[in-house]
């Protein structure tokens, strides 16, 4: 009898071993981290790509980058792109950064955090393919895997700068492995650590707890539930306003009562419907015959709770953290539809054919896709920058506009420009781009303030390409402008 038509035995027993043993066992073992050496292949090479023609942001890759330095550096995780002084703790809740210290100090440079991403991402990659494996076959289950790397919400976020919640996505995909399992203590121990990633995942911290006590275990799940409650509670209503410098949490705005009532409020407009069939296609839609993708529902909640477009959609990084519960839930429907003899084998098969052909044929508009040329194209205006950059001196206090940010975030102070001066910040550079000249493109309101720098004291030193440096008149000093072309 093939492994397809075998029953699942108890998970703690071995099962029985096919006619190609050796083989089966080395393919079994290996293919989960093979795919997961390919993929941080491919995500690595797709951020630092992005990140060196130019294409990273301050907002979000220089803000965090200042907020790791700052833990390197023994301080406060401040970040002057998000204001003077402001403590990222007090917007968001994330601790668990300072585990990139270590490698940032060794490292000090942008793609340290882009690297840790794709390496955390990647990881994840094994056990969604190890329980794939496991309640299927080796072939089907490296297929699941394949298709969750190529998943859209993995690579949404890959081309999104860094975020936190690269964190999340190993800590749950190694934690539905093992409530799949039925392991609770290793769940638990792979859950907790969620509440230092942000301030919404102690809903699913709860989420996880409910889980394991509908199991059975009663002591260890209300144990959870009320860490995931009291942990919660707890950062959103003293921690963060306790660093924050208005003293509150600033997102609970978003979510003020709606008078169109909660049901439309939660699936109107239509983006929201096309998200979550974005979310389950790639699994046939039979991730929904798994009790773990009810673990989708808190993120999915808080999302479409709010009154923030942006965390509606597609988009951005806000979709990665689903993607593992939804590719291990399709993977454990499989192993229970198998299990109870529910559908015939060949038809587990096909369901992971049309997994594999939805991420291959959605694969050419996904960022991955930009590896096959896209990607290595050199920036026009790379070399002019870093020429105009090599003229700011490290630990200079610099303005500068989005796209340039991270690239002196590793070895400057920087604000965002125009937003410092707005402010009443008077860094003592500015770093700007004036399309009109070949410069980057830049927002409206950012080239509508270049006009009024020699009033505010700032004089051009350098510009190349439209990539202009400015300095204070008064810390220049007369005839020190060292004008390039």
């Amino acid at each position: 009898m093939s492994l397809v038509l075998s029953r699942p035995r108890p998970h703690r027993q071995r099962e029985p071993a096919p006619s190609n043993a050796p083989t089966s066992r080395r393919y079994r073992s290996g293919a989960p981290y093979l795919l997961a050496a390919l993929f941080f292949a491919a995500y690595a090479a797709l951020s630092v790509t992005k990140h060196l023609q130019l294409r990273s942001t301050g907002y979000d890759l220089g803000i965090f980058e200042q907020a790791v330095r700052a833990y390197s550096e023994l301080r406060a995780p401040v970040s002057e792109l998000k204001g003077a002084g402001d403590n990222l703790l007090g917007d968001h809740f994330h601790p668990i950064l300072v585990t990139l210290a270590p490698f940032y100090r060794l490292f000090p440079s942008p793609l340290t955090l882009l690297i840790a991403q794709a390496a955390l991402f990647a990881v994840s990659v094994v056990p969604v393919t190890r329980l794939a494996i496991r309640t299927t076959t080796p072939l089907l289950g490296a297929g699941i895997g394949l298709a969750y790397g190529l998943s859209w919400g993995l690579q949404k976020a890959v081309a999104f700068d860094f975020h936190e919640i690269a964190f999340a996505v190993p800590l749950l995909a190694f934690c539905l492995e093992r409530l799949a399992r039925r392991q609770w203590r290793a769940a638990t121990a792979y859950a907790l650590p969620l509440v230092l990633v942000k301030e919404d995942l102690p809903l699913t911290v709860v989420a996880i707890g409910l889980y394991i006590l509908l199991n059975g275990r009663r002591r260890l799940g209300a144990g959870v539930v009320c860490f995931g409650i009291l942990s919660g509670l707890l950062i959103v209503l003293v921690l963060i306003p306790a660093l924050n410098p208005h003293g509150r949490y600033d997102y609970f705005g978003s979510a003020s009562p709606d008078a169109d009532g909660p049901l439309a409020r939660l699936l109107l407009p239509q983006v929201k419907g096309e998200t979550l069939i974005a979310l389950f296609a790639p699994t046939a839609f039979l991730a929904l015959r798994s009790p773990l993708v009810l673990l989708v529902l808190p993120t999915l909640a808080w999302r479409f709770w709010s009154t923030n477009p942006a965390f509606w959609g597609q988009e951005f990084h806000y979709s990665a953290v689903l993607m593992p519960i939804v590719f291990l839930a399709f993977a454990d429907a499989l192993g229970r539809l198998r299990e109870r003899r529910l559908v015939q084998p060949r038809l587990i098969g096909n369901a992971v054919a049309v997994s594999v052909a939805v991420s291959l044929l959605t694969a050419p508009g996904l960022p991955l896709s930009d590896l096959t040329g896209p990607a290595w194209k050199p920036s026009p205006w790379a070399a002019p920058a870093r020429e105009v950059m090599a003229a700011v001196p490290d630990g200079a206090r610099i303005a500068v506009i989005n796209f340039l940010a991270p690239q002196l975030t590793d070895r400057a102070t920087v604000y965002r420009f125009p937003t410092a001066l707005d402010s009443g910040t008077r860094p003592e550079w500015l770093l700007v781009s004036d399309p009109a000249h070949g410069g980057i493109p830049v927002f409206a309101w950012e080239i509508s303030r270049l006009p009024q720098l020699p009033s505010l004291g700032y004089r051009l030193v350098k510009e190349c390409s439209g990539i202009q440096l400015y300095r204070l008149a008064d810390a220049a000093g007369p005839g020190r402008s060292g004008l390039g072309t």
